[in-house]
């Protein structure tokens, strides 16, 4: 019933996140505080992975049957604290249309061309708001022509009111902690990891318009640090970028393609503020900055 066996992975992140979140909101009470803490951490973790696999499966849908795919659209709008319809009038069809250029809705730059701990702070709530609005006039859209796709979508807005509700009902305490902070971490992460693909390259290059990030990261999230292969193909199932990205890697300036994300944060936004080399610099100069 995949598409892909590969999506079995992606099953397993899902059903494990999802225990995760079920087994801690139900027993937190009654198992230590030491194994408690550590299953949180893991939770926290694997929530990062969340807003990827909605990526991927928005690009990709992981069962070949439609009705399983809009099982796995509810599923995923719980666990992501967003019906993911949001992704088809801001992401495929906006962003992989503009690649931030004007007028993508997650452009880098639309708040600031700097690249620092302030501008990678706020962007994701500056993102967030901008994207609102074309997700509003998307849906209001759908429900005047496709009235079935209507129905799909809020699906997916009623599956996490009823789960997120219930939980805050049942437990508040709890339901923040253990449901509501996943989410955000969900939901804010991938805008995260959206800024730092794009900012500083040079949207109008073929090949220079993202950051890639190798490593370990692409074990953990799906390959998704390769970014500018899957800009050229976004209709390329992720277990199959990292064939694509090492055909393309030689066209990419080796100024974009960063070893390991952990050093990338540290130098950029904790030791570039004091040795202005380590900083990234901006291929394109954009007329609005502040």
């Amino acid at each position: 019933m995949l598409r892909y066996q590969s999506d079995i992975k992606t099953l397993a992140y899902l059903i494990t996140i999802s225990a995760l979140m079920v087994i801690l909101f139900i027993f937190h009470d009654e198992i230590s505080t030491l194994l408690m803490a550590v299953l949180y951490c893991v939770e926290l973790i694997l929530s990062i992975s969340v807003g990827v696999i909605v990526h991927n499966h928005r690009h990709v849908t992981m069962w070949k049957n439609k009705a399983l795919n809009n099982i796995t659209d509810c599923w995923l709008s719980i666990l992501y604290g967003f019906p993911v319809f949001g992704w088809i009038p801001t992401h495929l069809q906006n962003h992989h249309t503009y690649t931030n250029k004007e007028p993508d809705y997650t452009k880098t730059y639309a708040y600031s061309d700097k690249n620092n701990f302030w501008t990678i702070l706020y962007y994701p709530m500056y993102s967030s708001k901008v994207q609102m609005k074309a997700i509003r006039k998307y849906i209001a859209e759908v429900r005047r022509k496709d009235i079935q796709k209507f129905r799909n979508h809020m699906m997916q807005v009623l599956s996490l009111i009823l789960f997120t509700a219930t939980c805050l009902i049942v437990d508040w305490k709890a339901a923040l902690l253990f449901v509501v902070i996943p989410q955000q971490i969900a939901l804010n992460s991938v805008l995260f990891f959206n800024y730092i693909q794009h900012i500083h390259a040079d949207e109008f290059s073929e090949y220079n318009h993202s950051r890639n990030v190798e490593g370990f990261l692409n074990v953990f999230l799906f390959n998704n640090g390769l970014h500018t292969a899957h800009h050229l193909k976004p209709h390329l199932h992720w277990s199959k970028v990292p064939g694509f990205h090492a055909e393309i890697r030689d066209k990419i300036n080796p100024s974009l393609i960063e070893k390991n994300l952990m050093w990338y944060l540290i130098r950029q936004y904790l030791l570039a503020p004091f040795n202005k080399k380590l900083a990234t610099k901006p291929m394109t100069v954009h007329s609005k900055q502040s």
